[in-house]
């Protein structure tokens, strides 16, 4: 894939996206094969190769390129504590891309410190790229993106998704989901966390929850959220915490309140 890359980005993000192409190209390539090979950690938790040749990948390439930098990937988990920590989810949505429905992502987030100053995430086989940096909006491919302008809770369509340990039904998200649902709103379970907190801040989904979520699923979104005008928060409607496992709370701004006082309930 080629892009026209947007001149008033940063060197860590330019070489993130040209790394992030030939990783989508490896799940591509995966994806349309058949009897793909996998480990289970947990009930329809997998772990594909191909989830490990793309976090292989990036991490490589990313190596070479910021040997000082330290690595949070969902697979390999923590590669030493620098001032700047590369996120990274390699494939968000194997349960999708393992039974072949195209809805899938890679995630890549840059942190400083405390600090989320670029994500990217990008769907590899519709070939769309959600690019933030901090304090310079956000963007789908080369167009410039907002959230959406819905005022009202009632006239909002959501997104959520489900825990692998939704049995034990953490923070009460069965509760919830039927509370919601008893609402009448449209809701969309779409099994990629990375994405759905992009399609928000692109004003596809005005609202977007979930709980028992890592860095590595949220951490790109949240800053395409936030320069896109949106706002995150937890399930009470307090600041969000990252570098830790969280409820989140997405919306578009306008109906934030109004979500929190039904998440609330």
């Amino acid at each position: 894939m080629k892009i026209k890359f947007i001149k008033s980005l940063s060197d860590y993000t330019l070489n993130a996206i040209k790394i992030i192409f030939k990783a989508g190209d490896i799940l591509k390539e995966g994806f349309y094969k058949h009897n793909i090979y996998f480990e289970k950690k947990g009930i329809h938790n997998l772990v594909t190769k191909y989830d490990t040749k793309s976090e292989e990948f990036i991490i490589k390439e990313l190596k070479k390129k910021y040997p000082t930098h330290s690595f949070l990937s969902e697979e390999k988990g923590r590669i030493g504590k620098k001032e700047f920590e590369w996120i990274i989810d390699p494939l968000d949505g194997t349960v999708n891309f393992y039974h072949h429905i195209p809805f899938f992502s890679i995630s890549i987030a840059l942190k400083r410190k405390d600090e989320i100053i670029l994500g990217i995430i990008f769907n590899p086989l519709n070939k769309e790229l959600f690019i933030a940096e901090k304090g310079k909006g956000a963007y789908l491919n080369e167009k410039k993106i907002k959230v959406s302008k819905t005022k009202l809770i009632k006239n909002a369509i959501l997104a959520t998704g489900f825990p692998y340990i939704l049995k034990q039904n953490p923070n009460r998200c069965i509760n919830h989901f039927f509370d919601i649902a008893k609402l009448g709103l449209p809701i969309r379970k779409l099994g990629s966390a990375a994405l759905n907190l992009a399609y928000v801040a692109s004003g596809r989904f005005d609202v977007y929850w979930e709980t028992n979520l890592a860095p590595w699923d949220y951490s790109a979104g949240k800053l395409i959220v936030e320069e896109a005008k949106g706002k995150i928060s937890d399930w009470k409607g307090l600041p969000f915490k990252i570098n830790k496992t969280n409820t989140i709370l997405a919306t578009n701004n306008k109906i934030h309140n109004e979500m929190v006082q039904i998440l609330k309930k």
